[in-house]
């Protein structure tokens, strides 16, 4: 596991403006919990994280994971092919949220609250059940999100709450065989690999349509978030 203190002068913001108004979600079914896993290809210590991310995803529908690589461990051994400003920056707005600088690899964020080492099976199936009980007692925003012709249309319904809109482009499956660093001669077998990260606009409770060009990835999650990293609503296509 890596550690690295960040000045956090400027956390990732959460703020934008969400507008339009939707011609309808259809009614909103339980979300999915989302499950965001902070790694490196330049990191040993996270590929048995990622392996716990693909038998998450393979045993679960209930779960949405996001495969977020960080930029910090980039070095001339190796670069991380699907490093992310974005993931950096957001991982440090999740130190932030407890009051930390400190970020490490693999870092698991459950629902943006729950924070843990990747690797750890049991406090992921705990943090994960956690979340399952309280998207039952809550009210489901709906969500959608579908590509089509070079665009990406995000539907938001009404209800309870405010945050900010993200869209993540994501590669279902990519396999990459690391040349150099702490990982080199492995062949690394990843899922949901992120490649963008979208911040669209606030949502302020009301039904809300956006069409944006496709960013890079192949397929698309929406997660609305307050900032205090409460998830208020997910979706992918």
């Amino acid at each position: 596991m890596f550690n690295r203190v960040s000045t956090l002068a400027t956390a990732l913001p959460l703020a934008t403006a969400l507008f339009g108004s939707m011609s309808g979600v259809a009614a909103a079914a339980p979300r999915p919990v989302v499950v965001e896993l902070f790694t490196s290809q330049g990191c040993s210590d996270c590929p048995p994280a990622d392996a716990l991310l693909r038998h998450v995803k393979a045993t679960d529908p209930g779960v949405l994971v996001l495969d977020l690589h960080v930029t910090y461990w980039d070095n001339a051994a190796w670069k991380d092919p699907f490093s992310l400003q974005e993931a950096t920056d957001l991982q440090d707005h999740y130190a932030a949220l407890r009051d930390s600088t400190e970020v490490y690899t693999p870092e698991a964020v459950v629902d943006g609250t729950s924070q843990f080492v990747g690797s750890d099976q049991s406090k992921m199936t705990a943090a994960i059940s956690e979340a399952k009980t309280v998207i039952a007692k809550t009210a489901a925003i709906p969500v959608a999100v579908a590509a089509s012709d070079g665009q990406v249309s995000i539907d938001v319904g009404p209800g309870q709450g405010a945050g900010t809109v993200w869209l993540f482009g994501f590669d279902p499956e990519r396999t990459t065989s690391v040349q150099g660093g702490e990982n080199g001669g492995a062949t690394l077998a990843e899922v949901n690999v992120v490649r963008s990260v979208t911040k669209i606009e606030d949502w302020n409770g009301q039904p809300a349509q956006r069409q944006i060009a496709v960013p890079a990835g192949t397929k698309f999650a929406v997660v609305i978030q307050r900032p205090d990293g409460t998830i208020l609503g997910a979706a992918e296509d």
